[in-house]
C-alpha cells in the first residue's frame, strides 16, 4: 500500500468492518423538545449555574477569549493563580498547578515522575490518559488486578527498579466503583512508593482523609470539566512536586494556557461546591443515585450488555423513549463488556429518573451484571 489515500481508506475500513466506527453527534441540551441527557459528566449541574456563567462572562470581558501564550511565556493571568490557590486549599495540599485538560495533567505527572528507572503499578482498568502517560515516560509497567491492593503489595515487593509509582483512579469512569484508597496508602508507605490518584469522577468519594501517613507522598489529579462543569485539569500536592511539574511537564510548558473564561468559571464552581449550596447539590446527587441503584458509590451506573450490537440497540431504544444514554464500546471497555453508561446529575428530577428506570426495566428485565 503505497499512498496515503489508500492507507487512510484501509485503516478507516478496518474500523467500519469491526463495527466500531464513530462520529460526534450534535446535541443541544437547551432544545425544549430534546432528549433528557443521562450521558454528561456535569454531575452537580454547575455548567449552567448563574454564578459560574457570570464569572465566565466577566473574565471574557476583562481578558478576552484566549490567554495568548503558554503560562511560562505570557499566558498566565491573575485568575489562573487564584484558582490554583483555591484548588490547593480545597484539596488540603501545599499547592496546585493547572493544566488545559485532565488528560494533559495525567500526561504531565507521569512523564515528569516516571522513567526507565521507575516502576509504574497501574490498575488494569485505569483511564487511557494514565496508560498513555506511562507509555510516554518509557517506564516499566506492572498491571495489577482491579482494586487489588494486595496485588500491588506483591508487585512492589518484587520491584527491581530504583523507585515506584502506584497509579489509580479513585472512582473508575466506566464501572463507577471506587479504589481502596486507604489500603493503597498503606502499601505505598510500606514500599516508599509515590501514589498518584486520578480523582476526576470522585464527586461522591472516596475521599482522601486527613490521616495520610506522613511517609507517603500523594499527587491528586483532577479535572475542572466534570464535578466543576468547566474545562481544564490540575495536580495538587506538595509544592516541590508541583513546581517540578511547572518546569518539566511538557503538557504544561508547551501549550497555551486555559482560557480566562474557563478558569474563572472553574473558580466560581469550586466556591459554589465548597459552600452550603454545594453540600445540597451533593446530597441531591446522592439521592438520585440511590433512586436508580441504591447504595451505588458514584453517579456512574453501568448496564453491561456484552456485545456492541446489543449496546447500540439499547441506546437507540432509550433514545426513542426520550433519553440520551451513550453506548460504550471497545476500545474504551474490553471486548464483550460493551455497556450503557448512565451518568446521573444533581439536576435530574425524580420523575426523570423514575421514567428512565422504567425504560431500563423493559430492556434489562434481570438485574444488570457488572464487568
Amino acid at each position: 500500500m503505497n499512498g496515503w489515500e489508500e492507507w487512510t481508506a484501509f485503516a478507516a475500513q478496518q474500523i467500519v468492518d469491526a463495527g466500531r466506527w464513530r462520529a460526534p453527534r450534535a446535541f443541544d441540551p437547551s432544545a425544549p423538545e430534546g432528549l433528557v441527557s443521562f450521558a454528561s459528566n456535569d454531575y452537580l449541574g454547575l455548567t449552567h449555574h448563574p454564578a459560574v456563567v457570570a464569572a465566565a462572562h466577566e473574565a471574557l470581558d476583562r481578558w478576552g477569549a484566549g490567554s495568548g501564550a503558554a503560562r511560562l511565556i505570557v499566558g498566565s493571568r491573575p485568575v489562573h493563580h487564584e484558582l490554583e490557590a483555591e484548588l490547593a486549599d480545597w484539596k488540603g495540599t501545599e499547592a496546585a498547578v493547572l493544566f488545559t485538560t485532565g488528560f494533559a495533567a495525567n500526561l504531565g505527572v507521569l512523564t515528569t515522575f516516571a522513567g526507565p528507572d521507575t516502576l509504574v503499578c497501574s490498575d488494569e482498568l485505569n483511564h487511557a490518559s494514565l496508560i498513555d502517560g506511562r507509555r510516554l515516560a518509557g517506564a516499566p509497567l506492572a498491571v495489577y488486578r482491579h482494586v487489588d491492593a494486595a496485588h500491588v503489595d506483591e508487585l512492589l515487593g518484587a520491584n527491581p527498579h530504583e523507585r515506584a509509582i502506584v497509579v489509580s483512579e479513585t472512582t473508575f469512569s466506566m464501572d463507577g466503583d471506587g479504589a481502596p484508597v486507604d489500603k493503597l496508602l498503606d502499601v505505598c508507605a510500606s514500599h516508599g512508593a509515590l501514589l498518584v490518584l486520578d480523582e476526576a469522577h470522585s464527586v461522591l468519594g472516596p475521599e482522601l482523609g486527613a490521616d495520610v501517613p506522613h511517609d507517603v507522598t500523594v499527587l491528586r489529579v483532577g479535572t475542572l470539566s466534570k464535578t466543576l462543569g468547566a474545562l481544564g485539569g490540575f495536580v495538587a500536592g506538595p509544592r516541590r512536586y508541583t513546581d517540578l511539574l511547572v518546569n518539566r511537564a511538557r503538557s504544561y510548558i508547551f501549550t497555551t494556557a486555559s482560557s480566562p473564561a474557563d478558569t474563572a468559571a472553574a473558580l466560581a464552581a469550586v466556591r459554589v461546591l465548597r459552600g452550603p449550596e454545594g453540600a445540597q447539590r451533593c446530597a441531591r446527587l446522592r439521592a438520585n443515585v440511590d433512586r436508580l441503584r441504591p447504595g451505588h458509590p458514584s453517579p456512574i451506573v453501568p448496564y453491561v450488555c456484552g456485545s456492541e450490537a446489543r449496546a447500540l440497540e439499547a441506546a437507540d431504544a432509550l433514545a426513542a423513549r426520550g433519553f440520551l444514554v451513550t453506548a460504550i464500546r471497545p476500545p474504551t471497555v474490553p471486548p464483550g463488556t460493551s455497556r450503557l453508561r448512565i451518568a446521573l446529575s444533581a439536576d435530574h428530577t425524580p420523575d426523570q429518573i423514575d421514567a428512565l428506570a422504567a425504560a431500563l426495566a423493559e430492556l434489562f428485565p434481570a438485574s444488570p451484571t457488572r464487568s
